[in-house]
């Protein structure tokens, strides 16, 4: 593996900590570290895989600083979360299973959908409440909530970009709680499921050690940031901010060569 000039060194912690704190306001810091590694010289699947280790702690970090947040959603996040987990280990042995390409020419596609969704997602989150009020399990959240978390944990295991925006989206539109705290949730989740994949490329796959280690600094220091930031956010700045992310990441991948 290439050897790192202080310049790089001091690229990817700056990298992990501009991560960490956009992973924990929206999700797509990335797109940010994963380039940066291939950039540096790791191939993509050493890239990817010790890009989803470094980025755990920062996660875990997020979801710390969003502690108040969570509060009261512990039932919730037991049922999302074990899907989160079962969702991430399968997209972890996908990666290690089959081509890289596969997951990477529908990614774009499934960010913009994404979007889409966080876009309209009032709209529908207020229709979904009006039909919950006539139903007696109208605090359970939507079977489509579950299908699409599982879904969505398979990608985050098997890259990961952008999954927060997608777990936004769908926690905005099948439950009905403050977009701050569903945002809390989303970073507890997407711990899950970075961290189960990263245990499975620990075990078997090929890391960058150092390059993990720096962003894993840099990322916990974001997440604390991030924190920070997301929480003073307006809900319509936060919204915006969320697709903007989203879509320039979509971009991104599309243009990529």
């Amino acid at each position: 593996m290439p050897a790192l000039t202080p310049w790089e060194i001091a690229g990817l912690f700056g990298a992990g900590i501009i991560a960490g704190t956009v992973n924990t306001v929206v999700g797509s810091g990335s797109l940010l570290t994963f380039p940066t590694l291939v950039a540096f010289g790791y191939s993509p699947l050493v890239a990817n895989v010790s890009n989803t280790l470094g980025l755990v702690p920062g996660s875990i970090s997020g979801a710390v600083g969003y502690r108040r947040e969570l509060v009261g959603q512990g039932n919730r996040l037991k049922q999302l979360g074990a899907l989160s987990l079962a969702g991430g280990l399968l997209g972890a042995v996908l990666l290690l299973a089959l081509p890289s390409t596969s997951f990477e020419r529908v990614l774009p596609y499934l960010i913009v959908v994404a979007c889409v969704l966080v876009v309209v997602q009032p709209r529908l989150s207020a229709r979904m409440i009006r039909r919950a009020a006539q139903r007696p399990d109208r605090q359970r959240p939507h079977a489509l909530l579950d299908v699409g978390v599982f879904l969505t944990a398979i990608y985050g295991g098997y890259f990961g970009a952008a999954q927060g925006v997608i777990l936004v989206a769908l926690l905005g539109i099948f439950i009905e709680d403050h977009l701050q705290r569903l945002n809390a949730a989303k970073n507890v989740l997407a711990a899950l499921i970075n961290g189960v994949a990263a245990i499975l490329f620990v075990i078997f796959a090929p890391i960058a050690w150092l390059p993990a280690a720096l962003l894993a600094v840099g990322a916990t220091i974001g997440g604390q940031i991030g924190a920070k930031v997301g929480r003073r956010l307006p809900l319509g700045l936060l919204r915006a901010f969320i697709v903007v992310a989203g879509l320039a990441v979509a971009v991104k991948l599309v243009v990529a060569p």
